[in-house]
């Protein structure tokens, strides 16, 4: 049995938030790169180098890379192994953010209630998935999600009768109507199979998948890629402007389900796409 006090989980959880929202992920940073040199409209790639140049600004100057610093998200895989000590595990995590939040001047977005509105002023509470895992580590995982394209995302219950195709339909339908709502190029996460809630969740962890590694399933990877190019095709383009990079990676996850149900999730995200992981 390995011992972790909840205060390592809370420092991490801090200098996630920040690293996170002022620089992208070496993935995300070597895929915009790429999109500059193969975008082929002018007007997208001009797009695509003021992004670049926005990155470059936050890095040096230590402002977020977006304003919309999004509602923390984090996945904890913690092992079976792990005692905790110090405290409560998920006031830890929220505590972390709360001082990430604070302490990096990052925007405060989350209200504490859906109706009422009120700011809750360090950004707390966070979405917290925790998983159970062999061993002896903690695997954390820090993904602020921006509501631009949040709020673009799809959860659509198919028919198993629908197959395939209806799943490429769903997807590009998904981001079709997004357009440039979403702030692309973007990332669109994929969720099949569960129920309801578990293709949203699957489509949410897909986001977080480095855009330069494919599903291990052979079927699903060819989904993924023929999806991307078709995604591409749309015309969309950066800031949804035109051009040919609507799309820097389409990530899908899939899990059982039921002999009755299709359940199909698209979670979409911008060009930033936030992730972080550090494993203790």
């Amino acid at each position: 049995m390995r011992t972790i006090d909840v205060a390592d989980i809370t420092q991490n959880i801090k200098q996630m938030c920040i690293e996170v929202n002022h620089f992208l992920s070496k993935d995300m940073d070597e895929a915009m790169k790429c999109a500059v040199q193969t975008e082929k409209a002018p007007l997208g790639r001009q797009i695509l180098c003021q992004l670049q140049e926005n990155l470059k600004i936050a890095g040096e100057d230590m402002i977020p890379i977006c304003q919309d610093t999004g509602m923390a998200v984090i996945f904890l895989e913690i092992g079976q192994e792990v005692h905790f000590v110090g405290g409560s595990l998920e006031e830890a995590v929220n505590e972390g953010v709360r001082q990430g939040y604070t302490e990096g001047y990052l925007r405060k977005s989350v209200v504490k209630d859906p109706i009422l509105r009120e700011n809750t002023k360090d950004n707390t509470p966070a979405v917290i998935h925790y998983e159970l895992v062999e061993g002896n580590q903690v695997k954390i995982t820090v993904a602020p999600k921006g509501f631009g394209s949040e709020n673009m995302s799809r959860v659509f219950m198919l028919k198993p009768a629908d197959g395939i195709e209806g799943v490429k339909n769903a997807i590009l339908t998904a981001v079709k109507d997004a357009g440039p709502n979403a702030c692309p190029p973007m990332v669109v996460g994929v969720g099949v199979g569960g129920t309801f809630e578990k293709c949203a969740l699957l489509a949410k962890k897909a986001l977080t998948r480095a855009v330069d590694e494919h599903s291990d399933i052979p079927y699903v990877k060819e989904l993924e890629e023929e999806l991307l190019q078709k995604i591409n095709k749309t015309g969309i383009g950066p800031g949804g402007l035109g051009g040919s990079t609507t799309a820097l990676a389409v990530n899908i996850n899939t899990y059982p389900t039921h002999i009755a149900g299709l359940p199909v999730a698209v979670n979409i995200c911008c060009h930033v796409n936030r992730h972080a992981v550090r494993v203790l």
